[in-house]
């Protein structure tokens, strides 16, 4: 069969990886595809924007493309499924209607509180109520901080500010609805209460009728070691989470995953694809802080290895909905995927940097290199921005995967190369109970 993956991230090049390896695939396309993924598919350079769905669809119709799997967001919030399911396309992913739960993080806050699923508190405002955010954070007391400022439209990850004052809080407001930084998406914003615990991510295959957890990671979201800095879209994973044991994972499918995915075929949405949790665990307890539509990025490069099936067929299960209540097996190795990102990420980002040191580390058995933010110039790989590469390994220990991971990173130079040093640094000598 022919597959043409959609996105030119980590996570793709992972999903690339990963369905390479079936026995049912013989040819792989990538649209737009990056430098990495030019070794397993066929990179073509288009626009994936909803103005060029036509044009993806012409090409899977002209190479009789027999499964397209989605890796970002905006096109499937934008309806790529949609558009694919009216000309009889099979496409892994949720229509534009489940995608909602991405799309707006107001609508799914509004899920939540109308079935009853753990949450933290929350409040919205719309921009015209600019000066009603502004009065409200005004007179909160300071022990009510900090605050948790959302945008509710797409924002690739960096939509979330923490704001551990009045001030910063405000200044949140103006970012979205004054100096309009996020866009359309700031039009409408979460001010939500500040959970303290850890944060878990939780990805689970749907076929429309049914939901099959996959295996716990957890990502870093801040650029900078000991959870500082900016918020980005991901600077690192691991898998599996030792912080979590059985009674809490039980919780989270029982109190959260299983009840929200009965609250949408109870409001008559039929989900299909990879329906991504992002929990945080607070004094034993879960709570939902966001939903994505999608496989995350890097919390992906960190799962996906542990995986001891073909992806493929599970893919073709979820879009034909017939996954049912399947029981995944998974490898007992533990993952890590560290990220490096390119020079003034995240708030901006340089390109065309050469990147040296991969050939000797593609040789190695221990590493696998995702590729995100490169691209081919003059017969090198560079940068292209943002996160330039996933650097990941699987050993029997934490602190393995960290020693290979690392040593692996030192060989690989660019300019202004950046990345954590703490990646699951506080898993290592935790015990893990499988899950």
């Amino acid at each position: 069969m022919k597959v043409l993956v959609i996105g030119s991230g980590g996570r793709e090049h992972c999903l690339v990886w990963e369905i390479s390896k079936s026995k049912l695939v013989d040819k792989i396309y990538a649209i737009p595809g990056n430098a990495g993924m030019e070794k397993l598919a066929e990179c073509l350079s288009m626009d994936i924007s909803s103005s060029n769905f036509d044009d993806i669809l012409k090409f899977v119709e002209d190479k009789k493309i027999d499964l397209t799997v989605v890796g970002p967001e905006t096109p499937l919030v934008n309806g790529i499924v949609d558009n694919f399911k009216s000309r009889g396309f099979k496409i892994f992913g949720p229509d534009r209607k489940a995608s909602m739960l991405e799309g707006s993080k107001v609508f799914t806050k509004e899920l939540l509180q109308k079935y009853n699923i753990p949450t933290p508190d929350g409040i919205f405002f719309k921009k015209e109520d600019y000066e009603d955010a502004v009065y409200f954070l005004k007179k909160k007391g300071e022990d009510k901080f900090p605050v948790v400022i959302k945008a509710d439209g797409l924002a690739a990850g960096k939509g979330v500010i923490i704001a551990e004052n009045k001030e910063q809080a405000i200044e949140a407001v103006k970012d979205c609805f004054v100096r309009n930084k996020f866009g359309g998406s700031g039009d409408r914003i979460i001010i939500e209460d500040f959970l303290s615990g850890f944060e878990v991510s939780l990805l689970c295959l749907c076929d429309g009728s049914n939901i099959t957890p996959m295996i716990l990671a957890q990502d870093y979201k801040k650029i900078y070691e000991g959870d500082k800095g900016k918020n980005t879209g991901g600077m690192g994973s691991y898998s599996p989470v030792p912080l979590v044991n059985k009674g809490i994972y039980e919780k989270i499918l029982s109190k959260i995953m299983h009840p929200a995915y009965n609250a949408l075929i109870k409001e008559d949405i039929r989900y299909q694809g990879v329906l991504y949790g992002g929990l945080i665990i607070a004094d034993n307890e879960p709570y939902l802080l966001e939903y994505n539509c999608r496989f995350g990025d890097p919390e992906t490069q960190a799962i996906l290895p542990r995986l001891k099936e073909d992806l493929v067929p599970l893919l073709i299960g979820c879009v034909d909905g017939s996954l049912g209540k399947k029981k995944l097996i998974w490898d007992t190795n533990k993952c890590v995927c560290v990220v490096i990102a390119s020079n003034g990420y995240p708030e901006s980002s340089s390109s065309g940097d050469i990147i040296e040191g991969l050939d000797s580390l593609n040789k190695s058995d221990d590493i696998d290199i995702f590729h995100a933010g490169t691209k081919k110039s003059n017969g090198n790989i560079v940068t292209n921005g943002g996160r330039v590469l996933g650097v990941v390994s699987k050993a029997d220990s934490f602190k393995e995967c960290r020693q290979k991971v690392y040593s692996a990173i030192e060989n690989i130079k660019f300019n202004g190369k950046q990345y954590r040093r703490d990646i699951a640094l506080r898993a290592e000598g935790m015990d893990q109970n499988e899950l």
